[in-house]
C-alpha cells in the first residue's frame, strides 16, 4: 500500500496542498472546520507525517532564497536591494539564484532547496515555465513562498506586482495620443503573467478608442539574435509606426533594428517600454519608459516573506501586493515636427 502523502490528503479534499500543511500544523490561519475535515481524512487514511522534513522545517537557517530569470535587466538589481534592505534589518543571508530563463533549470534550483537550506523563497518565475509542477514540493512542505512581479496564478501564494494592466494600457493610448496608428506590441513570453496582463491593457486601449489604430502582435523570445531578425523582418514589411515592448530587452533591440533598416526614431517609429533602465534619458533619443517601483516591490515581497516566517498571529499579510508603476515620456515618443 503506497504511503498517503499531503498531497494525496488535498486532492481528495479538494482543498490546496499548502491549506492541507497548515492544518495539520493546527495554524491559526485556517479555520476549525477545515481543521476537523482535514485531520478526519488524515486518521482516516493512516496518515503518517514525516518527522524529518519537519524538523528540518524547524530548524532555522537564518537564510532565504531570491531565485530570478535574469540579471542583466535593471529591475531585478533594484529589487534584490530591496530584499536585502529587509533581509539585513532580520539578521538574515540572501542567496540569489539564477535560472537563465529556463523552465529546467528553475526546477533544479526548487529541488536543490527542499533539503532545508533555507527558511523561504522570494521568486519570479522563468520566461520558458509554462507548468509550476516542479512548484508542488514547495507547497507540500509548507516552505513559505512569496512571488514577484512574474507570478503564478495556480499556486495559492502570496504576489507583489505593479499594475501592468493599467500601465500598458495608459501608455497605448499616449501612443495613440501621438499620432501612432498601427503600433506592433512586442511579447516575451505569452507563458508570463506580466506579459498577459500588459497585452490585455494594451488590446484594451484600443478597444476603447475603436478604429483609431490597428495592432499587430510580434511573439518574440529571449534569444536577442532572433528577435533582431524577427523585429527588422516586422519594421520592412508591416512598417508599424508605434512599438510596445513589453520589457526591456526588446526596447533595445527595436533601436539597434531601426538603426538596421534605416527609421528614424521617432520621426518613423516611435517606441516605448516597460523598463527600469537607469541610462534610458541617454538612449538616442532617449526612451520613454514605465518605471516599475522594483526596490519598493522587493521590500515589501520580503517583508511579506519574513511575516510568513514569524507567524504573526492577529496579523494577516497582504495576500496579493500591487503597487503602481509610473510613464517618463522622453524623446522616443515625441510628435515630429
Amino acid at each position: 500500500m503506497s504511503t498517503v502523502t499531503i498531497k494525496m490528503l488535498a486532492r481528495e479534499l479538494n482543498l490546496a496542498i499548502s491549506t492541507v500543511s497548515r492544518a495539520l500544523m493546527d495554524s491559526y490561519e485556517i479555520s476549525p472546520e477545515t481543521k476537523q475535515k482535514v485531520t478526519a481524512l488524515a486518521k482516516q487514511l493512516n496518515y503518517q507525517p514525516n518527522h524529518y522534513a519537519s524538523s528540518l522545517r524547524k530548524q532555522r537557517s537564518k537564510t532565504i532564497a531570491v531565485i530570478i530569470p535574469e540579471i542583466s535587466n535593471n529591475f531585478f538589481s533594484h529589487v534584490i536591494n530591496g530584499i536585502e534592505a529587509i533581509a539585513q534589518e532580520k539578521n538574515y543571508h540572501v542567496l540569489i539564484y539564477f535560472t537563465h530563463e529556463n523552465q529546467q533549470k528553475e526546477a533544479e534550483v526548487i529541488q536543490h532547496l527542499l533539503g532545508g537550506r533555507v527558511d523561504g523563497i522570494l521568486m519570479s518565475l522563468a520566461g520558458t515555465t509554462s507548468s509550476t509542477m516542479h512548484l508542488q514540493p514547495i507547497m507540500e512542505q509548507g516552505l513559505p513562498i512569496v512571488f514577484f512581479d512574474r507570478i503564478s496564478d495556480t499556486l495559492n501564494a502570496p504576489t507583489v506586482t505593479t499594475d501592468d494592466f493599467e500601465s500598458a494600457r495608459h501608455a497605448t493610448r499616449h501612443l495613440m495620443d501621438v499620432g501612432c496608428r498601427k503600433i506592433a506590441y512586442l511579447s516575451i513570453s505569452p507563458n508570463l503573467s506580466i506579459d498577459c496582463k500588459r497585452m490585455h491593457g494594451f488590446n484594451q486601449a484600443l478597444q476603447d478608442k475603436p478604429g483609431m489604430a490597428h495592432s499587430m502582435m510580434i511573439p518574440c523570445s529571449t534569444d536577442t539574435n532572433q528577435n533582431f531578425e524577427r523585429i527588422c523582418q516586422v519594421l520592412r514589411e508591416e512598417q508599424p509606426d508605434g512599438i510596445f515592448a513589453s520589457v526591456e530587452k526588446l526596447a533595445i533591440t527595436s533601436y539597434h533594428a531601426c538603426a538596421a533598416v534605416g527609421l528614424s526614431i521617432p520621426k518613423d517609429v516611435k517606441i516605448l517600454s516597460f523598463s527600469n533602465l537607469e541610462t534610458a534619458s541617454l538612449l538616442n533619443p532617449s526612451l520613454t519608459t514605465i518605471i516599475q517601483p522594483a526596490f519598493d516591490m522587493g521590500k515589501s515581497a520580503a517583508t511579506v516573506l519574513f511575516h510568513m516566517l514569524e507567524k504573526r498571529k492577529g496579523r494577516q499579510w497582504e495576500q496579493n501586493t500591487v503597487i503602481k508603476s509610473n510613464m517618463i515620456i522622453r524623446n522616443s515618443t515625441q510628435i515630429a515636427v
